[in-house]
Order: C-alpha cells, then sequence, then structure tokens
C-alpha cells in the first residue's frame, strides 16, 4: 500500500527507530503511512500478573488536526518507550481514523505502574514542538529568500549587510542604519532574521531529545523557555514582514493592472498586524495561568499567521518585480485576446524599461529564485486571472505542499551556492594587516627593537599559552579576561593575557637572579572588541629584573618609554605617573579596610573614562564604603601636577602622608626618582597624579602610563611598573622587577593617522629596481636580476611584451629605478636604465649595470 501511495513509512518501536520532527510534521499531515515494529508488540510487562488499568484523555478542542494528530503520535511512542506497549495498537487505530476533538479517549492494558507518569499534554507539548520546530525550521530559509526578493524589488541598499567586519566589534548591520534603504523593515533583516535562525536551532536542539524520551515531569516547563523566545522572534518576523508588504504595494506595485487585484486580496486574506498582538496577548496569559497546551496552541497559530504574511509578502515582491510583463501575458486567453488593450499597450511601451530594471536590480541568488518560480508556473494556458495565479503561489508557499518541498530544496541549494562564493570572516576581536600598515609596523618594530637593545636587553620569546595556574590570580578583577583552553591533553591551559607574568615564570623556573629582557608578541584577551580594542593584539615588553641600585631600573624603563615615543615621532604625549606604596598608604589614611585596597584601586583605575562621581557611586554603592571615605579618597586623587612641585607638597610639614610608613618610602623612592629623571631631560613628559591605580594585582612600587594628547582618541598607549613580588608567587625567592609595555596596536592607529593627514605615501616594498624585459626570454631576467639579487640590490623582475606594462608596475610600486631590456638591447649588450624620479634614461653598457646602480643607490642614499 505505501508503494501504492507513495507515502513513506514511519515505523515506531523497533530497534533504532526515532522519531524526528520531520517525521512527526509528515504523519500529523497524512504524508507518511505510521506502522509499530511487531518487535515492540510482542513486547509485555516480565510480571505476568503485573496490575493493567484504564488511561483515560481527551484532544482539547482548539486543538488543529495537525496538532492533535502530532499529539497522539507522541503519546503512542512514550507507550512503546514504556512498559505499556500493549495499548499501542488501539491508539495507532485512533491515529488512522479520524480523530475526534474533545471526545474521551480510553486505553485498556496500560501497566498500572505507568499511570502516575502518563500524561496526554506532555505528549502533546512534545508533538506539538516537533511540528513548530519542523516548520520554523523551513520558514526561516524561505523568510530569508523573500526578504532577499523584497530588498530588489524596493530597490534597497543591502550591501552593508555583506560588509567584512573591521575586527573591533563593529559589524555591517551597524553600517546599515546609515545605508539608503527605505525602512527599518530592510534595517532590520539580519538581526531579527539572524535571531529567528538562532532560536530555530536552540528549539531544535531540545526537541531532538523531548522526541524519544519517556514521560518526564517538567517538560512542560523546560519547553516552555525556548518556545517563549520562538514567540517572541516569530512575533518580530511577522511585524517586519508585514511593514515590506506594505512599502512594496505602495511603493513598487505600481502596475494598475494588477494593484487593485492585489489590494482586494490582501485586505480579505492577509493577516493585520493586530492578529499578531492579539496572539501575543493570548499565550502571554496562557503562560501565566501555565496553561502550556493553550500556550502551545497560541504559538503555533502565531507560526502559522507568520507564514501566511511570508507568503503574501513573497506574492507582493514577485509581483513587484515581474509585474504586468509577466502576469498579463499568463492571464491570456486561448485567442491570445485580452479585455484592457489600453493596459497591455502600455506593457508593450514600458517592457524595455521594465527588462533595464531587472538587469540592474536582480543579484543571482534572488534572480535564480525568481526563474525557478516562473518555471513552476509554465504554461499559461490552465491560469484564467492574476486571482488564480496567486492562489498558485499560495500552494506553493504551503508547507503541505510537495511544491514547498521543491521550493525549500531550490532555496537551500542558492545559499549553498552562495555560501561557497562568499567571502570568509575574520574572528571578532582580530584583524588582517594590508602590506601598506605591515610596512608602518615593521618600521615602527624596527625602532623599537633599537631602543631596547640600546639599553642592553636580550630578546626572549614564550609560548602563546600556559597552565591556566600561572595566570590566575594575577590580574585581579581583570582575570575573567583570560581566554582558557579546552583540555586537550591533560592540562588546562590559557592563552596568555601579557607578557610580563611569562616572563617571571621564565626567570622563577630558570632560577635566574638578573635578567634583562625585550619580547614582542600577541597576547589575547577575552574582551568586548570596540574601536581600539582588540582580542589578539601586540605588547612590546621591556623588564629588568635582579638587584639594582635603589629606582635605578625604575629611571630606566621610564627613560626608555620617552625615548621609545620621542623616536616614533607620534606627537605630544604625557607619562602620568604614581607609586602602589603611595596610593596604599593614601587608602589606609582615607579609612579603606586593608582587603578592600584592591578592589577600589581597580575603581580609582577607572577615572580616566569616567567621572569621579561615577567611581564614588561605585565605591558606596558596590564595594561598601562610606561616602565620607569615598569623598575622602576624592581630596587626593584629583591632585596631579610637575613632579617635583607636587611632590614637594605632598612632602610638606604636616602632610598625612608623613603619617603612614608606606607612603614616606614610596614619596622618598619618588624623589629619587624624579631627580634622575630631571637630570636625563625628560622629566618635562612626566606628570605625577594620584589617580594613577593600574588595576592588575602584581605592581608593588612605581607605577606609570603614557597618553596621547593628539586628536587621534586610543586611550593609553603604554604602562608598567615595579612588580617585586611577582616571581616569588612561583615559589621561588623573591627576584625584585619593573618593567613596560607599549600598546603598539594604538600607536600604530596614530601613526597611520598622521601619515593619512601629511598625505604621505607608504611604500609597500622596499623594491630599488625593476628589471623590465621586452619579451618573453625568462632567462634574460633571471640573469640580470641574480646579478643584482647578488650585489644586494633589492631588485623585481617582469616579462612582457608591453612597455607601459612595465612603466605602470613600477610606478605604481614606487619602484625608482627601471633596467629596460629589449630584442635591441641584447644585441648592443647594453640596458636602457631609467631613473623615474628624474626622468631620464640613459644607456648602459651590460657589464657596468652593477656598478653604475651601485654609486646610483649610494648617492641616494647618502644624507
Amino acid at each position: 500500500m505505501a508503494a501504492a501511495t507513495g507515502k513513506r513509512i514511519v515505523s515506531l518501536g523497533g530497534k533504532g527507530s526515532a522519531l524526528t520532527s520531520s517525521s512527526v510534521f509528515e504523519v500529523a499531515n497524512g504524508l507518511a503511512r505510521l506502522t509499530i515494529d511487531s518487535s515492540a508488540l510482542s513486547r509485555r510487562s516480565s510480571s505476568s500478573n503485573s496490575a493493567v488499568s484504564e488511561f483515560q484523555f481527551s484532544v482539547p478542542d482548539y486543538f488543529s488536526p495537525e496538532e492533535s494528530r502530532a499529539s497522539l503520535l507522541l503519546l503512542l511512542n512514550k507507550l512503546l518507550l514504556s512498559s505499556s506497549s500493549s495499548a499501542a495498537p488501539q491508539l495507532l487505530e485512533i491515529l488512522e481514523g479520524n480523530v475526534l476533538l474533545s471526545s474521551n479517549y480510553t486505553l485498556n492494558g496500560v501497566a498500572s505502574e505507568d499511570l502516575a507518569l502518563l500524561d496526554f499534554s506532555v505528549a502533546a507539548i512534545d508533538g506539538i514542538s516537533a511540528v513548530l520546530d519542523h516548520r520554523s525550521s523551513a520558514l526561516s530559509s524561505i523568510a530569508d529568500a523573500v526578504a532577499a526578493l523584497s530588498c530588489e524589488a524596493l530597490r534597497a541598499d543591502a550591501s552593508p549587510f555583506n560588509l567584512m567586519d573591521s575586527g573591533d566589534g563593529s559589524s555591517a548591520k551597524d553600517a546599515v542604519a546609515s545605508s539608503k534603504v527605505l525602512d527599518s523593515s530592510v534595517a532590520e533583516i539580519p538581526s531579527v532574521h539572524g535571531n529567528f535562525r538562532e532560536i530555530s536551532r536552540s528549539l531544535h536542539s531540545k526537541t531532538r531529545v523531548q522526541l524519544n524520551s519517556g514521560f518526564r515531569f517538567g517538560s512542560a516547563k523546560d519547553m516552555s523557555t525556548a518556545l517563549s523566545s520562538l514567540a517572541i522572534s516569530l512575533s518580530n518576523l511577522g511585524d517586519i514582514s508585514l511593514r515590506r508588504v506594505e512599502l512594496l504595494v505602495a511603493n513598487s506595485v505600481s502596475d494598475m493592472a494588477l494593484r487593485p487585484t492585489l489590494l482586494v486580496l490582501l485586505a480579505a486574506e492577509c493577516p493585520r498586524a493586530d492578529a499578531l498582538e492579539e496572539l501575543c496577548a493570548s499565550l502571554q496569559s496562557a503562560l501565566r495561568r501555565k496553561e502550556y497546551l493553550r500556550f502551545l496552541h497560541s504559538i503555533y497559530e502565531l507560526l502559522t499567521v507568520v507564514g501566511k504574511i511570508i507568503q503574501w509578502e513573497a506574492i507582493a515582491a514577485f509581483v513587484s518585480l515581474e509585474g504586468s510583463e509577466y502576469f498579463l501575458e499568463k492571464t491570456q486567453g486561448n485567442n491570445g485576446s485580452v479585455s484592457e488593450p489600453a493596459i497591455v499597450e502600455n506593457v508593450k511601451t514600458d517592457k524595455k524599461k521594465t527588462e533595464k530594471k531587472k538587469k540592474v536590480v536582480l543579484g543571482k541568488g534572488t534572480s535564480a529564485l525568481v526563474q525557478f518560480i516562473k518555471d513552476r508556473f509554465a504554461g499559461g494556458a490552465t491560469k484564467s486571472d492574476l486571482e488564480k495565479c496567486i492562489r498558485d503561489f499560495l500552494s506553493l508557499l504551503d508547507p503541505r505542499s510537495s511544491g514547498f518541498d521543491d521550493l525549500l530544496t531550490k532555496v537551500k541549494e542558492i545559499v549553498e551556492s552562495n555560501e561557497s562564493r562568499r567571502l570568509p570572516k575574520l574572528a571578532k576581536g582580530t584583524r588582517d594587516f594590508a602590506k601598506e600598515q605591515m610596512t608602518v609596523r615593521e618600521k615602527a618594530f624596527a625602532i623599537i627593537v633599537e631602543v631596547f637593545k640600546r639599553h642592553g636587553a636580550m630578546s626572549l620569546d614564550t609560548p602563546a599559552f600556559e597552565l591556566r595556574e600561572t595566570l590566575m590570580g594575577k590580574y585581579g578583577e581583570d582575570s575573567k579576561l583570560i581566554y582558557d583552553l579546552a583540555d586537550q591533553g591533560g592540562e588546562l591551559c590559557s592563552l596568555r593575557y601579557d607578557l610580563t607574568v611569562p616572563f617571571a615564570r621564565f626567570v622563577a623556573m630558570n632560577g635566574l637572579t638578573s635578567f634583562k629582557r625585550y619580547q614582542i608578541a600577541k597576547v589575547y584577551r577575552r574582551d568586548n572588541p570596540s574601536k581600539g580594542r582588540y582580542r589578539e593584539f601586540y605588547q612590546c615588553d621591556f623588564d629588568i629584573a635582579g638587584q639594582f641600585e635603589k629606582m635605578g631600573p625604575d629611571f630606566e624603563v621610564v627613560k626608555i618609554l620617552t625615548e621609545l615615543l620621542d623616536e616614533l615621532d607620534i606627537g605630544d604625549y604625557e607619562v602620568k605617573l604614581n607609586h602602589r606604596k603611595l596610593l596604599d598608604g593614601m587608602l589606609a589614611i582615607c579609612g579603606v579596610p586593608q582587603e578592600k585596597f584592591r578592589t577600589i584601586c581597580s575603581s580609582i583605575d577607572k577615572l580616566d573614562k569616567q567621572t569621579f562621581e561615577q567611581i564614588k557611586k561605585e565605591m558606596v554603592e558596590e564595594k561598601g564604603l562610606t561616602e565620607d571615605t569615598a569623598d575622602k579618597i576624592g581630596t587626593f586623587v584629583k591632585q596631579r601636577g610637575s613632579p617635583m612641585d607636587l611632590l614637594s607638597k605632598l612632602k610638606q610639614e604636616g602632610s598625612e602622608f608623613l603619617t603612614n610608613s608606606e607612603a614616606e618610602l614610596a614619596l622618598n623612592e619618588l624623589e629619587i626618582l624624579f631627580k634622575a629623571l630631571e637630570k636625563s631631560k625628560c622629566v618635562d613628559k612626566v606628570v605625577f597624579d594620584l589617580s594613577l591605580a593600574r588595576g592588575l594585582d602584581y605592581y608593588t612600587g612605581v607605577i606609570f602610563e603614557a597618553a596621547f594628547k593628539g586628536a587621534t582618541q586610543v586611550g593609553s598607549i603604554a604602562a608598567g611598573g615595579r612588580y617585586d613580588n611577582l616571581i616569588g608567587m612561583f615559589g621561588t625567592k623573591q627576584v625584585p622587577a619593573v618593567g613596560i609595555s607599549l600598546g603598539i596596536e594604538r600607536v600604530f592607529a596614530i601613526m597611520e593617522q598622521l601619515q593619512k593627514d601629511k598625505n604621505q605615501e607608504i611604500r609597500a616594498t622596499e623594491t630599488q629596481v625593476l628589471v623590465s624585459i621586452l619579451g618573453e626570454d625568462l632567462s634574460v631576467g633571471a640573469e640580470i636580476a641574480s646579478e643584482l639579487w647578488g650585489a644586494k640590490i633589492k631588485a623585481e623582475f617582469m616579462i612582457h611584451k608591453r612597455a607601459n606594462k612595465h612603466i605602470d608596475r613600477a610606478i605604481g610600486s614606487s619602484i625608482p629605478y627601471m633596467v629596460i631590456v629589449g630584442d635591441q638591447e641584447l644585441s648592443k649588450q647594453v640596458v636602457k636604465l631609467k631613473d623615474l624620479t628624474a626622468k631620464t634614461e640613459v644607456e648602459v653598457p651590460r657589464s657596468g649595470l652593477v656598478d653604475e646602480l651601485r654609486k646610483r643607490l649610494s648617492s641616494t642614499a647618502s644624507p
């Protein structure tokens, strides 16, 4: 019989047989036959004396036939999973007949131990959820395709949807608001449709588990969460789809022959916004009353209504795109005549314009979809009017029709084809660097390394990831930003958060007592990407570990910082400087409990981004300080100024800082440091700032931070300080250390902007000579280029018959010299040497080329 009807068979109870959302949908709509495996019917309770009982239930009168059959199917499957399989044939008989709503049904032979769990509502929830899962998954694909048709018909600028992520958290969707779209119903497509897809996938995961499990308490509450999210996303999807229908009719369906009929049909059959609102109110009310079946039914109705809205959006978009050119041809009678010749004449007049418009508007995916629909409706003799065309279209979009499966298959085929052509994306918080950017970076790195080596530092490299225990407990509240890695080899690892802790681990592990090192490498932070803030970025670190003269290393790292920023030539900056012991002394003077020193430091550290009132609120409401204590902190942290002037003020007689031993020690150390900076002629770049806190837990002494004062807003560009206890935290003896970290990514941003402002051209290569062979002989190019490479001259070669191609290449890459060789030059044993800067050209003997180039390049390089 199955072969005769062509229906698929869904078998229950057999080994390995399992229900899916698709099979539930098919059985519920009569698209598949249901059978019970004979092995399931032969299973009985192991005890012959097992008591049996009757189980009575009724199907709610508000259920649709699809909901009713899906509910009974799940009840049947759950019976087969329990010890009451003998009652299954009765339920199969009910399913094969006409299900009578609100009638009482009785199943005999139900095991008594199952009665406590047996619940029709549990089966109904799982069954209807399966239908919702199947239909929402299909609707997601169709809704995306229909929205694409609407964008074409509305001529909306959807290009921002495809923009590449910049890596700093700014996405294509952010740009949509400023693009030339007609309405928010287009701008919201990525977020609303994306949310619907995500929630549909989540529902599918939950439903897959529920379908083949037995009766379980609490499944209704468990499913209601996922279903509530589905309801909200459905409502949003229906809302923007309905608004696009209105836009299409108002702005795109301009054919007077089509518009009146379409308007009448829309008014009569397309759901309105109040239908969405009523259903949303109904399902929320049912959920509050814990009427889960009524709640589920309302979502089912909502899905049906949204599906109809999307069907009408598809019709409106298709009519807008094809217009009279398609529909009036398809609505001709057998004699080819039409009742309104004036309209037909108008169609002929506009035909070329319409074709031109479609060539401009339709993209590859949407044109393929439109052609599929037109092919589906081929054979216009069967269509008597526009209304009949629309009825056929609605049938195509009905999930229960065979045509819908073909349409869905076509949409998925188009999507897969587009996916294969789509450009890959960057992970958020990461970036690629093009050749021009790499040129700036390499120049900066060369300057930085030269400064570090000038001060006697040795290079060090450490792994990109460390044992998690190495990193944890070193960064205070920022520890939450550490990237943890999956356990792949029996060890819990994390990506390095900075370069300082790995350096401390290296010193401790190798038993070093003195080490001056630099390291330039990438670090990783699980942060929210934003302008200038990334998840993967370079740090340039310089550290001095070991016992040295008092404040000597501290002076040197601050001096190095000023040298770096001066030689990178980024413009005006300042180095804010403070002392952790001075900060702790200040907190003690203000009455802050010692156990809160670190967390209050984290709050103070935000003063460069927030007002003191905001910080005060955090310290009082979240961290438990009194208002008086917070206000007293405020009087201190607002003090900043010239290092020697402010230091003198803090050390004057009667200063509260002199009452605290930690603060007094810090002031004495700062005096030594400031005098050294004064003698080194860089103290004018330093500002003594009592609000500087540096939130990292490991700092114990001097702390500093450099800020750029130019137009480019990038925040802190470098920071560092003394950390005398960090190395000792790894179980070895204490080795004092001080270091600095340059925020090179922000420095790059400044350098790139400065070059743009100055209109400076960035050369991506250092090529000095282009060897241009006017012909096809690679061997000549290989010979000359190899001679130049052997002479350490930076050269490239090009083989092409046309001279202008060579010149374009040289000018495009800003290559200063060309060596031109054609047949005439080969016969004379000479080359033409072209100076593109001076715009001169001379013949040079082939044997003297290297010497001539060396002479010219040497004179160019001389100051």
